[in-house]
C-alpha cells in the first residue's frame, strides 16, 4: 500500500546559533509526534484525576501508542442535575492529556441518547435554547484545549429514534435534521471560530451521504466526516471499507474514523439490530479472538492509513469492557497488553516512525525522508525542534 503521502522529502540547513553552518556534521532526526491523528477513546483518564496511582499503568500504556484522546461530553452524564456539571473533572484530564502533547476532542454537544432526562419538563422552543447554551458553555469553557469537537451525533436516526422519549429527537423533529445540524454547528463556530466541527454517525447507508449533501447545501460548515466502525457482529472487510472511503472522500473533506471496535471474543448475533441490546453476564476475551483481533485491525490500520483522505483513527475503546462489557480493548480487564495493542505499537512508533541520523553537507545542507509530524534534531548535545510536514527548505539553528 502507498504511504508516500505520509512522509515528506525534506531539505534542512542546519547551522550553529551565529548563523554559521554546522557542515559535515552528523545529525540525529526523532520523531516526536506524528500530524496523523492515531486516536484512543481516553475515558480511562477521568478517575487518573483523583486515583494518580491506581491508574498510572493504564494510562502510560495509553500514552506509549496513542496522540489524540476522546473525552465524554454526554449530556446526561456530564450534567445530571440542571447546573451541576463534570468540567472539573473533565478539565483535569484535558489537561493531564494536553501537556503531554495529545490532541483532545469533544464528543459530543449535541445526541439524542445519553441525553440530560431533566431537559423533558421544557417545551421544544427552550430545549433548543439551552442546546445552543450548552454549547456556548462548553466551547468556550475549553476553548484552548479543546478545539475540536462532534458537534452531533448519528443525526441519521435521530428524527425516528422511538426506544425512550428524549429532548434532542424532539427539537430534531421540530427543527428538521439539517434545520437542528446548521443551528448547532453555527454556534459551536461562533464560539471557536477555529475549531474542528465533525459530523459523527455510525450508519454509512446512502442515508448518511443524502444528509452531508443537504447540510453542505444549507452553508453547514462541516470540518471533517466522523465515521463510526463499531464491528461488534463481525468484521466489515476489505471491501466494505474501500466501498466507504470511496463514497465519502467524494465530499472531498477529510475522514475521521471515530469510533473503530474489533471483538476479541464472541461476537454479537447477526439477528440483534441494536448493540445495545446484546446483554450477556460475561463476555471474555480468548486467545482465538486475540488473534482474529489483531489480524483484522492490521489491515484495516494499513488500509486507512493508505487513504488519502483518511486524517484521524480512534479505537474504541481502550480497554476490555468498557462499552457494552464487550472485549474490543486493546488491552484486558487485568490491564495486561493484547497482541493488537502489541501490533499498534508497533505500526505507530516503530514502522510509521522517524528516528535516524544524518550527516550535513560542507554548507550544512541534509535532505530527510520522515513521516510528517513533529521532530528534535539533535547535535553536539544540542537540539531544535521542527515541524516536518511539508516538502518546502526549512533552516533551522541548534
Amino acid at each position: 500500500m502507498d504511504i508516500s503521502h505520509r512522509k515528506v522529502i525534506k531539505r534542512l540547513r542546519l547551522t550553529d546559533t551565529n548563523g554559521n553552518p554546522l557542515s559535515h556534521k552528523e545529525i540525529r532526526v526523532k520523531q516526536v509526534k506524528h500530524s496523523f491523528l492515531f486516536g484512543c477513546g481516553a475515558f480511562v483518564f477521568l478517575p487518573y484525576a483523583t486515583k494518580k496511582d491506581e491508574y498510572a499503568q493504564v494510562t502510560e500504556s495509553w500514552l506509549d501508542v496513542f496522540n489524540y484522546a476522546t473525552l465524554p461530553f454526554y449530556w446526561g452524564n456530564y450534567e445530571r442535575e440542571e447546573g451541576k456539571t463534570d468540567k472539573d473533572m473533565i478539565m483535569k484530564a484535558a489537561h493531564y492529556l494536553d501537556d503531554r502533547g495529545v490532541k483532545i476532542k469533544g464528543h459530543p454537544l449535541c445526541w439524542h441518547t445519553v441525553c440530560a432526562d431533566w431537559l423533558l419538563k421544557y417545551d421544544n422552543d427552550t430545549i433548543m435554547k439551552k442546546q445552543l447554551e450548552r454549547i456556548d458553555r462548553e466551547v468556550t469553557d475549553f476553548k484552548g484545549i479543546i478545539d475540536m469537537w462532534d458537534v452531533i451525533n448519528e443525526v441519521v436516526i435521530m428524527p425516528v429514534f422511538d426506544k425512550y422519549d428524549n429532548a434532542v429527537t424532539r427539537i430534531c423533529n421540530d427543527k428538521g435534521q439539517v434545520g437542528l445540524v446548521k443551528a448547532v454547528f453555527d454556534r459551536a463556530r461562533v464560539n471557536n471560530p477555529d475549531a474542528v466541527l465533525l459530523l459523527n454517525d455510525f450508519n454509512t447507508s446512502p442515508a448518511y451521504e443524502d444528509l452531508i449533501d443537504r447540510c453542505l447545501d444549507a452553508g453547514v460548515q462541516i470540518s471533517a466526516i466522523g465515521i463510526q466502525s463499531h464491528q461488534h457482529q463481525g468484521y466489515w472487510g476489505t471491501e466494505k471499507i474501500y466501498n466507504v472511503l470511496e463514497r465519502f472522500s467524494r465530499f472531498g473533506l477529510p475522514l475521521h474514523f471515530t469510533e473503530n471496535t474489533l471483538i476479541s471474543g464472541d461476537l454479537i448475533p447477526e439477528h440483534i439490530e441494536d448493540l445495545n441490546d446484546w446483554q450477556v453476564d460475561e463476555w471474555p476475551t480468548t486467545p482465538e479472538g486475540e488473534e482474529r483481533q489483531v489480524k483484522e485491525m492490521e489491515e484495516m490500520y494499513r488500509i486507512l492509513f493508505s487513504h488519502p483522505s483518511v486524517q484521524a483513527i480512534t479505537t474504541w475503546d481502550y480497554k476490555d469492557g468498557a462499552w457494552l462489557g464487550a472485549p474490543c480493548g486493546i488491552i484486558r480487564k487485568d490491564n495486561s497488553l493484547k497482541p493488537a495493542y502489541e501490533m499498534l505499537r508497533d505500526l505507530t512508533h516503530k514502522e510509521w516512525w522517524t528516528d535516524t541520523e544524518v550527516v550535513t553537507d560542507e554548507e550544512g545542507y541534509v535532505t530527510v525522508e520522515a513521516f510528517k509530524g513533529s521532530y528534535r534534531l539533535s547535535a553536539d548535545g544540542k537540539s531544535v525542534e521542527a515541524e516536518l510536514v511539508d516538502d518546502s527548505e526549512l533552516v533551522l539553528g541548534i
